[in-house]
């Protein structure tokens, strides 16, 4: 059993070396396979629960675009945003048979990554600027919008304290409310709001201070 799931986490495991060479649009992959229906999410998440193998690979084919993203603007470091989504994955392995529904299997893959992302930023030294690596593959991930502008919030979010940036990626990236992600990182509900408003009046400061027109307009 356990060198079957090793053989499905080493396939799954190709669409996060993909994303590695910078395949643009990984990241959106889940809204076009079977995370996108719920009813046969649900079918797949029944039958991994039973025990069927390829069921819960098709699973991780589910998620493993929106947590590597996720990972990956925690981190800004390719290489360990892949191995954090791959733990996390077979973290979830293990506590299949506690998922009661599909939102909650979203819940937990938020949750695990998270905590475990923060736990992971808190035990190295602080790092400024984002790897060129990262700004690559965000950059690719990116078909709308100014890429610069995006890059540059990017770099700012990825200056905050590990809690601050997971607050503001799980309101404005994974579009959660205060009360959802108060619940999902164990925070009081004031905490996060504390947070979002401290963020966002600090990014606006750094994009003022820094924007061209900054200095004709008196700044």
């Amino acid at each position: 059993m356990k060198s079957e799931f090793v053989g499905v986490a080493a396939a799954a495991a190709q669409g996060w070396a993909d994303a590695s060479r910078g395949t643009a649009g990984f990241a959106s992959a889940a809204g076009r396979d079977i995370g996108a229906d719920s009813a046969t999410e649900g079918h797949a998440l029944r039958r991994a629960q039973a025990g069927e193998l390829r069921a819960f690979g098709e699973l991780m084919r589910a998620h493993q675009g929106a947590i590597f993203s996720l990972a990956l603007r925690m981190l800004r470091v390719r290489e360990d945003a892949q191995e954090l989504a791959q733990d996390v994955f077979l973290l979830l392995h293990r506590h299949l048979p506690g998922i009661t529904s599909t939102a909650h299997l979203r819940h937990w893959l938020r949750r695990t990554v998270c905590h475990r992302a923060i736990d992971r930023l808190r035990s190295r030294p602080r790092q400024w600027g984002t790897p060129l690596e990262a700004v690559a593959l965000q950059e690719a991930e990116s078909e709308h919008g100014d890429p610069l502008l995006e890059r540059h919030l990017r770099r700012l979010v990825g200056e905050l304290s590990p809690i601050a940036r997971a607050v503001m990626l799980l309101r404005y990236q994974e579009d959660l409310d205060p009360p959802d992600i108060a619940e999902l990182l164990a925070l009081p509900l004031n905490t996060v709001k504390s947070h979002l408003r401290r963020s966002l009046a600090l990014l606006r400061e750094r994009c003022d201070l820094q924007s061209p027109g900054a200095e004709s307009n008196g700044r």
